[in-house]
């Protein structure tokens, strides 16, 4: 039996909201298991004036990495979702090995990667490794925040690069508060995704993990943040550009970031 133009059209559509909808609850299910997203910066206060611009938040001081030679700034992203600014600490003595996330290499600040809550790490790393994925090492963490409080964590190791890091790293703050509790507000991450020329393997090494984060197929790997604030709707993706809607509505370029 033929199918009339109009029937196929109307197929194609059914077919078409379907795959949307599916992919619309995977960013709903991963939204929950976001505990930040990182923003590296060759210089932190560039990085911090560059989402004010974007945003119209301004992060304040999160604290020094020590031994790290890092330092960072944070704006909350929800209750317990944060957007981490991360750049070179001025005050750190200089390391003898690169500093995390391309930091010394970069030439503007980029959304670089993402990082998954996560309870029992060395159970994370182990049924990880069965399914062929190798988050690392168990490790710890601390900083002091300004105010004095010293906040401690233990996580997979963020040295390890997994898929330009779409796959994330697991963090665990234990007894600690969370960071997005004293970060300042008006931001709210309600959509996350990614892209990937190999979409559907990534997809499998993701869901192994536990994280449904929609991946779909693109000429490079990325991942897309989409923020709103209160200058509006904000999408960051990694390593390219960050948009941001204009007057008229549509999404237009507001800055091209460079590794």
């Amino acid at each position: 039996m033929r199918m009339t133009s109009a029937r196929l059209a109307c197929v194609a559509a059914v077919v078409t909201m379907s795959i949307a909808a599916g992919a619309q609850r995977g960013g709903d299910d991963v939204l929950a298991k976001v505990d930040h997203l990182v923003y590296a910066t060759p210089d932190l206060d560039l990085g911090v004036k560059t989402i004010e611009s974007l945003l119209g938040v301004r992060a304040t001081a999160g604290g020094q990495h020590p031994g790290l030679g890092t330092r960072n700034a944070l704006i909350a992203l929800g209750p317990s979702t944060y957007l981490e600014i991360i750049g070179p600490d001025p005050d750190q003595p200089r390391l003898s090995q690169p500093r995390r996330f391309g930091i010394d290499d970069l030439k503007a600040p980029r959304l670089v990667g993402w990082v998954a809550k996560g309870t029992q790490l060395e159970q994370v790393v182990i049924n990880a490794r069965k399914a062929g994925v190798g988050l690392g090492a168990v490790i710890a963490g601390s900083r002091k925040r300004p105010d004095g409080v010293v906040l401690s964590w233990r996580y997979t190791d963020p040295s390890v690069v997994l898929e330009n890091r779409l796959i994330p790293y697991f963090i665990d703050w234990g007894t600690s508060p969370h960071p997005a509790s004293t970060a300042p507000r008006g931001a709210t991450l309600v959509a996350f995704r990614a892209e990937h020329p190999e979409a559907g393997r990534v997809q499998a090494m993701l869901r192994q993990l536990g994280l449904n984060l929609p991946v779909q197929q693109g000429s490079r790997p990325a991942l897309i943040a989409t923020i709103d604030s209160p200058k509006g709707r904000v999408e960051l993706r990694v390593g390219e550009m960050a948009l941001v809607p204009n007057r008229a509505g549509a999404i237009g370029q507001l800055e091209h970031h460079h590794p």
